[in-house]
C-alpha cells in the first residue's frame, strides 16, 4: 500500500528530497509549490519505502491502510491531486 500525508503537512519538503522514486509533489521548483495547502503522494508511483515518514517533522504521512479514521479521506486527496496534475 502507498503512502498518504495528511492535513498535518507543512510542506517543508524534506520528505521531497528523500523520495527514491520522486512520488511526492509539488516539488519547491513547480510553479504550484507556493500556492499548494500541503504535499501529495502518487499512490500509483509510490513504492513503499516509507523513507518520508521519518523525515516528516509534523508526522503528517501514514501508510493508507494505517491512516486514522479523521484522515482516512486524505488517500483520495492524494490520489486526486495527481490525477488533476496529469490533465
Amino acid at each position: 500500500m502507498a503512502y498518504v500525508i495528511t492535513a498535518a503537512c507543512v510542506a517543508d519538503s524534506s520528505c521531497v528530497d528523500i523520495c527514491p522514486v520522486d512520488c511526492i509533489g509539488p516539488r519547491p521548483d513547480d510553479p504550484a509549490y507556493d500556492d499548494t495547502e500541503q504535499l501529495y503522494i502518487d499512490p500509483a508511483a509510490c513504492i513503499d519505502c516509507a523513507a518520508c515518514v521519518d523525515v516528516c517533522p509534523v508526522l503528517a504521512i501514514y501508510e493508507a491502510g494505517a491512516l486514522p479514521l479523521k484522515w482516512q479521506h486524505y488517500a483520495a486527496i492524494n490520489r486526486q491531486y495527481f490525477r488533476e496534475s496529469e490533465s
